[in-house]
This record gives structure tokens, sequence and C-alpha cells, in this order.
């Protein structure tokens, strides 16, 4: 964690990182890394349902979605996920599918239905197949690898896989940038490019506001009680199950004492007198 001499709110934090997505410049910077078009290309980015609410379902769970509309109308979900979720695919799928049908003003025309694409940053290791840490899917033939339909688009960007050695990419600075806790690491990220040193200036203004900073705190709060909860549980429940597999031994190991016994020829009576006395 960040020093108390130089404070900078951890970026992957949702909170943060939806702080930080109020700015166009940062927007466009990133959106450009992660799709892999110039930064000319984005025109406009319409920053949609910003806020996160308190009754959000997954306030605990570390899932905040930053939803945007591009100047050619593709629409894009941003989510950000700090605890393991094992259907997180199929979380994804459902919300990519969900802002699909969602769109409003195709006057029920398939063809006038605009691209949506999920974006999702992920802080533990995912897709177990490779070790890259950006992943690009779409809906394609299994056999000749045919593209059925483009409407759907999913990335998923695992910070854990980020290698030591840097790949040239714009992405892999912004990906640094994220995971950046020290100063020097963020003086490192900020170095590569603009946007990026647009993204960390506004951290730092960010940081320093005193409402943000409780609001930023009880957020961090709330993700670590979150994920000492589900550490608790894991710990009671290893416990108990191995309590009950002691339980269900001792009960094996009567039943088959039982078993012999009646094959020496012992009746049912005889047996139960034995254990009354053992026991």
């Amino acid at each position: 964690m960040p020093d108390q001499e130089y404070f900078m709110m951890s970026p992957k934090v949702d909170f943060a990182f939806k702080e930080i997505m109020h700015n166009d410049k940062v927007r466009k910077g990133f959106l450009s890394a992660v799709l892999n078009i110039p930064v000319d290309d984005i025109k406009k980015t319409v920053l949609k349902n910003a806020n996160l609410p308190k009754n959000h379902e997954d306030v605990k769970q570390g899932i905040l979605d930053v939803y945007l509309i591009m100047n050619d109308d593709t629409e894009i979900d941003i989510e950000i996920q700090l605890s393991y979720m094992a259907t997180w695919a199929e979380r994804s799928a459902f919300y990519v599918s969900k802002m699909l049908v969602d769109q409003t003003n195709i006057d029920k025309v398939y063809s006038n239905f605009k691209k949506c694409i999920g974006i999702n940053i992920l802080d533990f290791k995912y897709v177990k197949e490779t070790e890259r840490f950006h992943t690009i899917y779409h809906i394609r033939e299994d056999s000749e690898n045919i593209c059925y339909t483009d409407i759907m688009e999913w990335h998923l960007i695992e910070l854990p896989k980020l290698p030591k050695t840097e790949d040239g990419t714009v992405l892999y600075d912004w990906i640094r940038f994220l995971k950046a806790e020290k100063k020097e690491e963020f003086d490192m990220a900020a170095s590569s490019n603009e946007y990026i040193r647009e993204a960390v200036d506004t951290l730092e203004i960010i940081s320093q506001d005193e409402q943000k900073r409780l609001e930023y705190n009880a957020r961090q709060k709330a993700l670590w009680d979150y994920n000492t909860l589900m550490a608790e549980n894991y710990i009671k429940g290893k416990a108990e199950g191995k309590a009950e597999g002691r339980a269900e031994g001792r009960a094996d190991e009567r039943s088959a004492i039982i078993n012999k016994m009646k094959a020496f020829g012992l009746s049912d009576n005889d047996i139960s007198r034995i254990f009354s006395i053992n026991s």
C-alpha cells in the first residue's frame, strides 16, 4: 500500500477507477489501448451510469460498471472485479447480452443493433489455458473459426498475469498504471504517454480530495470486509467438512464391524448388547 507521505488511491479499486473515467481524455486513451484503435478514431465517448449506487447488488464483491457509448454508437461496459468469481464468463456473457437486448430505437430491425463490448478487468487469474494478460472473445464457428457475428465482443484483462518484461504495447503501460502502488511506479507509468499522464494527474487530484478519500476508504473497507468474510467462511466450511468426514468414517467403520459380526453368526440382539457394553 502507498505510504503516508505519498498517498495515492489504488486505481484498480473501483471507486478510484470510476473517478478517473470521468475524464474524457483518459477514457479515450484507455479505450484506444484496449481496443487497439487510434485515439483519433474515437471522436466522442459518453459516460453513462457513472455513479456507484449504495444499493448496488454487487457492492461488496467489487464489481463496477462503467458504461460508455462511442461516436459510432458502440456500447461498452467496463467492469472491475477484485475477488475471484468462478462464474465470471457467464456473468459477462449475460451483461453484454443484456446491453444488446436493452437497446432502444432499433425500430424492430435487427440490422440496427449496435455492437456491444464488455471489458473485464480481473484482479485474479481466470483463463487457465494461457498466460497472456489480455484475451479477446467473439462468437465463431468451431471448426473453421468463421465469424458468426461481431455484434458482441469480450475483453478479459487479468492483472496478475502482467509480465515483468514490457511487451511494447500501450495496454501494458495502462495495466502497469492500474497495478501501481508506489510513487515511482506511477511516475514510470505516466512517462509512457500523455493519456496515462492525464490519468495519473487526475488520480493525484482526487487522492487529495478529503471527501473522496473518505468515500474511497469506506469502499476499500467494504472490499476488505467482504474478502475477510469469504476467507473465514472457507476456513469454517473446511473445518466442518473434516468433522463430518470423521463422523462418516466412524459410521463406516461401525457398519463394517457389524457386517463381520453377522458373518460369524451373531444375532442383532447380540450385536446390540456388545455395542451397549462398549459404549
